[in-house]
């Protein structure tokens, strides 16, 4: 009896835990939900933008348009620094693994500590650290990352930028996502424009060329920025039901317990009524 009330302790006291680590995660979900929601039409107005150039113009020669000749590959891993997340970091680390990454030619540039750990057990080489953005994500923060990798690519270190990170679709949904930042392709940028007569070539001042050295890097800076916030709130929604999920089980686990210990008693009072019934005949 006193081994399983101890125990009944523990679990109600884990219980108030992930009670209290529920409510938070709450909370941190509504405003990082916020954050990313207003994003979104900045985004799409840059994607857009980048759509008409690309639909609307011919023979553009320009760098991030074409591969060079290196074979490595950066890879943006987005994760938590914390772990209680339910599958939330291991989905990033399994996304990257199964694909076509090789452990030699893919440089990671890491935003989570749980993303560093799992990376690592797979064979694959942190190139950076940047875990303390994903704690408080700034837009300065991804457009820094955004003209180092540039400078990476216009130099030819590298020769594929990806980014891996968590899609924030509702409190229960969280998708991992794999996209492929540079070089752009015409065929991942579709005109919705219907009218013929909108598809006509236009012309650019300055040159497409140097529309597209203005643009792409903003570009870049909000897809990487609107994938830190989406996945700040991935994380929450994950750890909310994480942490729900957690309660409700020990939810169950303390009513078993409780039954548990209501027959140990009621069999040790049984018990000494035995024995004192016993010891009365025998008297008597």
């Amino acid at each position: 009896m006193r081994d399983i009330k101890r125990r009944k302790e523990s679990v109600q006291s884990t219980q108030q835990i992930t009670k209290a680590m529920k409510l938070v995660a709450t909370v941190k979900l509504q405003k990082a939900r916020g954050k990313a929601e207003s994003n979104k039409p900045y985004f799409k107005m840059l994607y857009k933008t980048i759509c008409s150039i690309l639909a609307k113009s011919e023979n553009i020669d320009h760098e991030y348009l074409k591969e060079n000749e290196s074979n490595k590959k950066a890879v943006i891993a987005i994760t938590s620094n914390r772990g209680l997340a339910g599958g939330y970091n291991s989905n990033i680390v399994k996304l990257i693994a199964s694909s076509d990454f090789s452990g030699e030619d893919t440089l990671v540039y890491a935003i989570g500590r749980k993303g560093i750990e799992g990376l690592s057990r797979k064979g694959y080489s942190i190139y950076k650290d940047y875990s303390d953005i994903i704690n408080e994500p700034l837009f300065s923060d991804a457009t820094a990352l955004t003209k180092e990798l540039l400078e990476q690519y216009s130099s030819g270190e590298i020769g594929e930028i990806y980014i891996a990170y968590t899609n924030f679709k509702n409190t229960v949904t969280q998708e991992p996502k794999l996209v492929k930042l540079l070089p752009l392709s015409s065929d991942d940028f579709k005109d919705d424009e219907e009218d013929e007569g909108k598809k006509l070539l236009m012309n650019f001042e300055p040159t497409p060329e140097e529309v597209l050295d203005k643009i792409v890097p903003k570009y870049m800076s909000n897809i990487i920025f609107g994938a830190f916030l989406e996945s700040v709130a991935s994380e929450n929604g994950a750890r909310m039901q994480a942490m729900d999920s957690a309660t409700s089980n020990a939810d169950e686990m303390i009513s078993s317990l409780s039954l548990k210990y209501n027959r140990a008693r009621q069999s040790a009072i049984t018990q000494e009524l035995t024995e004192i019934i016993a010891g009365a005949d025998a008297i008597s």
